[in-house]
């Protein structure tokens, strides 16, 4: 697995209020080979909204991609139930070589 290759995968994050709209979300990706792999995690988040500070029940999605990040943006973000998701991106900088060309693959 050369460098370049590991250059071009990333984990995108995005919350969502109601596990059947991560489960939805995350076929989606998976069916449209936007992602390989999405985990979905139940998580508390307190954030300040609106001037409040608020306490909700959220859904995180670790969605694993060797797609561009804007494709993966432009479906979340068209196909997300909040007004403004979040959606932010790191780069995988090393990992297990099989996995990671599984990954690459997209499946």
């Amino acid at each position: 697995m050369n460098s370049c290759l590991v250059d071009d995968m990333i984990i995108v994050l995005t919350t969502v209020s109601k596990k059947s709209d991560a489960e939805k979300l995350a076929k989606a990706l998976v069916a449209k080979k936007l992602a390989a792999c999405v985990n979905i995690i139940a998580t508390s988040s307190i954030y300040r909204w609106k001037g409040k500070v608020v306490k909700e029940k959220e859904f995180l999605l670790l969605i694993k991609t060797a797609k561009p990040y804007e494709k993966v943006e432009r479906f979340i973000k068209k196909h997300h139930s909040y007004g403004l998701p979040e959606i932010i991106s790191f780069p995988i900088a090393k990992g297990y070589k099989k996995y990671l060309a599984w990954l690459a693959r997209g499946r």
